[in-house]
This record gives structure tokens, sequence and C-alpha cells, in this order.
């Protein structure tokens, strides 16, 4: 497996290429060996002057032309939507060929990616699309609490909805390798509830009975070490204080909220379930600050420690 790490710039006018260029500016030189920027040479070397940072673009930048005048920071622009799924595009092809070993990307803006006319609801589903997968899976990973979830980008009815037994179990079962695979021997895993206190034996609704419960006890049939459903008001703090490895989260804000509160600037995007390694940052493009040199490329670093790790075998 390559040991070289691919940081897609994400959206040019976001603060991805400032985010970028300060991780690579931060890393010795053994590593920065072993890193590539994919993105547009000329908008990283703005962002190289505008934060103040000196790095050899030629040693680590792929180059992909943006046709058009010049971007604006900060700017909805469907040059930058295209642009953005070109970076990707770009290296997951070179991962499937196993020229890198892992993908970090920074934010695009789905905004701008729908205006180019690349459809997708996020990074997740692009990659899923782009490496041939119907779907995959986003872990959220922090130090403290880590989290998968059963759905992400639709509306909460619609959430309900594919959480199936099917879609669940395949969940559990998705986490459960991860976990495995970064050195967790026996991972713990808990399985939130869908409705609050898991439906109160059917006096808020019957999906936890209907829903989750068969998927719980299919995961364990395998042998897989799972609890469930959990309310989901108190099994994120079991998780925080160590009594579960992983919390299986069925719906995006019901797994966000809680990372996002104790590991906001830490937390790693990790996707799961595609035949190629990514791992992101947990923000946005940040429209407000790009171009101010304000941005923070704490949660860049992590993402690209979390790859490391992936690439190197070594448990987390």
């Amino acid at each position: 497996m390559s040991q070289i790490l691919d940081i897609t710039m994400g959206d040019p006018a976001g603060v991805g290429p400032e985010i970028a260029v300060k991780a690579v500016a931060e890393m010795g030189a053994n590593e920065r060996a072993l890193t590539r920027i994919y993105g547009n040479r000329a908008i990283l070397e703005k962002a190289c002057a505008m934060t103040g940072v000196s790095i050899d673009l030629d040693a680590v930048v792929v180059n992909l032309d943006i046709e058009g005048q010049e971007l604006e920071w900060g700017k909805l622009d469907p040059r930058c939507g295209d642009a953005a799924f070109r970076f990707s595009e770009k290296a997951v092809r070179d991962a499937q060929a196993d020229e890198i070993g892992c993908i970090v990307t920074a934010p695009i803006n789905k905004g701008a990616l729908n205006l180019a006319g690349h459809h997708y609801d996020g990074h997740t589903g692009m990659l899923a699309a782009l490496t041939g997968q119907k779907s995959a899976f986003m872990l959220l990973a922090s130090d403290r609490l880590k989290v998968i979830h059963v759905s992400t980008h639709v509306s909460l009815k619609t959430a309900i909805d594919r959480a199936t037994p099917d879609r669940i179990l395949a969940t559990i079962r998705a986490g459960n390798e991860h976990l495995k695979r970064m050195g967790y021997e026996n991972p713990r895993i808990a399985v939130a509830g869908i409705n609050p206190h898991c439906g109160e034996s059917g006096l808020f609704g019957t999906e936890d009975d209907v829903q989750v419960v068969p998927a719980v006890a299919m995961a364990k049939a395998e042998g897989i070490n799972v609890q469930g459903p959990i309310s989901a008001d108190t099994v994120y703090h079991r998780a925080y204080t160590g009594a579960f490895d992983l919390v299986i989260a069925q719906y995006h804000d019901q797994g966000h909220i809680p990372i996002k509160l104790v590991a906001f600037d830490t937390a790693v995007n990790v996707s799961l379930g595609l035949p190629i390694d990514r791992t992101s940052v947990d923000h946005g493009t940040a429209f407000d600050i790009a171009g101010t040199g304000k941005a923070n490329h704490v949660n860049m670093k992590s993402a690209i420690a979390y790859a490391r790790r992936l690439v190197s075998g070594k448990p987390a």
C-alpha cells in the first residue's frame, strides 16, 4: 500500500487552500515527502502569500487548471464546484491505482458542487459514486467519542425510513470492522434509539422495536459486541465516559451534535465502505473567513494524523 497522502484542496473559494498549506508547512521533511496537494497551484500560491507560509509547491502540488477569470475568496461559484469535483476525481483514480494510500479532503461547498452539475449530497456520496459504491458510511472519530451514522444528508423523515434492520446491521458491521483495523480487539458498540426513550414500549413509536431491535439481534448472532437500542439522551455520555468504543447514530444531527460539542476542532470524518481510504476535516468551507488568514488548521492536522495511521496499518 502506498504511504503517500493526498490532500484535496476542496472548494478554491473556501478555507481549504489555506488549511492545506498551513498543515504542510508544519510537517517535517520526511512527512512532507509523502504528501501531495491535489488542487490549483495559483490558488495555493495566493494561500501561501496570504498566510505567510513558505513551502516548495513544485514538490507537493498536483496542479489542475481552473478556466476563466480570477476567483474570489468566499464567493459561491460553479467553477469552484467543478474544480473541487475534479480534484476529488483525480485523487480517487490515483488511489485506485495505489499511487496514493489515503485521500485527506478539505471542505467542498455543496451549493457550488451542484451548480456545476455534480449532483451529490456531499463529499461522501460523491466519493461513493466515483468508486462505484451504492453508499458509504460516515464515521466521526475523536479521542473519547466515535460515532458512525446510519444516514446523513437526508430529511429526518427520510432518515427514519432509511433506518431499516439491514442498513443498521450494515452500519454496525462497518464500524466494527474499522475499529478492529485500528487496533480494537473486541469493539464495544452501542446503538442509539430512534425515538425518545427508544419508544417507551411503543408509547412514543414502534420504530425501535421494529427496526433497531432486529438489527442488534442479527449483529449479536454474528459475534459482534453490541448493545441497543439505548436512549440517545444517555448513550453518548456513556460512550464519552468509557462504556463504549463506538455509537451507531440513526441520523445526521443525532451523531453530529454530540461529537461537535466535545471535539469540535479535532474530530475526523472517516469514510467507510469504500474501496479506498479517506479522511476529512469535520467542518465546512467557512466562506465568511476565507482569504483572511484566520482559518484554524488543527482539524486538518487531525485528519492527516488519522490518515497516517490508516496507511501505516498501526492502531490509533
